[in-house]
C-alpha cells in the first residue's frame, strides 16, 4: 500500500468512526479546502515569509487540513491522487516548458 493510500485509509477511518461521511459532499469539501487554505494564508498575513516560517506547528496543521479535505474530495470523486498529480504535471510541463520557464516566476 502506498503512503497516499495509507493516509487515505487513516482519514477515512477517522471520518467513519465519527459518522461524518454524511457531511462530506463535494461542495462542502471544496468550501472546506478554501477555508483551510485561507487559514494557511493567514499565517503569512502582515509577516515576511521568514517570520511566518517560525510558526512551524501552525503551518503543519493548516497544510494537513488542506490536504485532508483535498484527499477526501478526491476519494469521493474516485480519483487516484498519484494519478491526477502525474497527469497535471504532464500538462504543466507542456504549458511551462523548461526552455521558456526556467528561472521565471510561475
Amino acid at each position: 500500500m502506498t503512503k497516499v493510500k495509507e493516509s487515505m485509509a487513516l482519514i477515512n477511518q477517522f471520518r467513519d468512526e465519527r459518522n461524518w461521511r454524511q457531511f462530506h459532499n463535494e461542495k462542502d469539501l471544496a468550501i472546506s479546502i478554501s477555508l483551510e487554505a485561507n487559514e494557511l494564508l493567514e499565517i503569512f498575513q502582515w509577516r515576511t515569509a521568514e517570520e511566518a516560517k517560525v510558526d512551524q506547528e501552525h503551518l503543519k496543521e493548516e497544510i494537513a487540513d488542506v490536504l485532508i479535505y483535498a484527499y477526501m474530495m478526491a476519494d469521493n470523486l474516485g480519483f487516484d491522487i498519484d494519478e491526477i498529480i502525474a497527469e497535471k504535471l504532464v500538462k504543466n510541463a507542456i504549458k511551462y516548458p523548461v526552455a521558456t520557464s526556467k528561472g521565471k516566476k510561475g
